[in-house]
């Protein structure tokens, strides 16, 4: 099991990406950084990549609505060029409150957008010509829509991979399903060890059973979110009374030691392989330390 963690720069993003090259020799091996309405994640990732020489870089999530399929591989091949071959390409629907109220553009089949995006982006990364005949995109623009001067195109660089790693956040089960089939990482939400297998065997069988023998085992990511109606709605403290003292348990490593190597045991056994982790201390040394002991009870 890899240890990553969600940047967090609330106490300034240069000393925060310092910190990094410490935490990398304490254990971290990939870190993700978010964008939902915030400063853009492709910026920071760069910035990031010049910084570090071995950690492992991804998006943690792209939207899918807010660059072109095109737009997204280009990025993602950019973004694994200046970083030598250490990016993954994390994208998801987000929701409608950030794609409609932010974005201005319609929140709609989330899974057969995905499909369609990661499809095209390994085409791009292929350097394949790029026309694509697909429900919600289609490359070139067809005739009568346009100038009709849309010609089929190829990347002009040669990317570092032509396999770039997808990781897909979702919950849904067709999500899912797709995501096992497809995608080389999940990244689910509020993930419970325990009561996993209950809610996600069926979807993540069904989409394995169709998953390419090239592609490797599905990396599973877990990390946790907000109850976001309240939060989004300034409503903080009612979003915190609506987490459930058992999912809380469930899902964070909180606690004596012998709590949290059994916490991180039963992730291990339900099928985590990319374990995300905040630590939380005083000081710098006391977060590098706790990086530390998390990779040691990870073994």
């Amino acid at each position: 099991m890899r240890i990553g963690m969600a940047l967090n720069y609330a106490g300034g993003f240069a000393e925060t990406v310092e910190e990094l090259a410490d935490y990398e020799k304490a254990g971290l091996e990939i870190v993700f950084v978010p964008e939902a309405y915030s400063f853009d994640a492709v910026s920071q990732l760069g910035f990031i990549a010049a910084k570090t020489e071995r950690l492992q870089i991804a998006s943690g999530i792209f939207q899918l609505y807010s660059r072109t399929p095109a737009l997204t591989a280009m990025t993602a091949a950019g973004l694994d060029y200046v970083s030598d071959g250490r990016f993954t390409l994390g994208i998801g629907a987000s929701g409608p409150q950030v794609i409609e109220g932010w974005h201005g553009v319609p929140y709609d089949a989330p899974v057969g957008r995905t499909r369609e995006i990661i499809e095209i982006c390994r085409m791009v990364w292929r350097r394949d010509r790029l026309e694509y005949a697909g429900k919600h995109y289609t490359l070139p623009l067809p005739a009568g829509q346009g100038t009709g001067l849309g010609k089929p195109l190829k990347l002009i660089n040669h990317p570092v991979r032509e396999r770039i790693p997808i990781f897909v956040a979702g919950m849904g089960p067709k999500n899912v399903e797709m995501i096992a089939e497809l995608a080389e990482g999940w990244e689910p939400i509020f993930y419970f060890p325990e009561r996993a297998a209950g809610v996600w065997d069926g979807p993540l069988a069904a989409g394995r059973a169709r998953r390419e023998t090239a592609l490797p085992p599905l990396d599973v990511v877990a990390q946790a979110a907000k109850i976001q109606d309240a939060y989004l709605g300034g409503r903080k403290d009612e979003a915190a009374a609506l987490v459930p003292a058992e999912l809380l348990a469930g899902t964070a490593l909180v606690g004596p030691e012998g709590h949290v190597a059994e916490r991180i045991a039963a992730l291990k056994e339900s099928g985590v392989t990319t374990l995300n982790v905040t630590p939380i201390a005083a000081s710098h040394a006391d977060r590098v330390a706790l990086i530390e002991k998390v990779r040691d009870l990870a073994g």
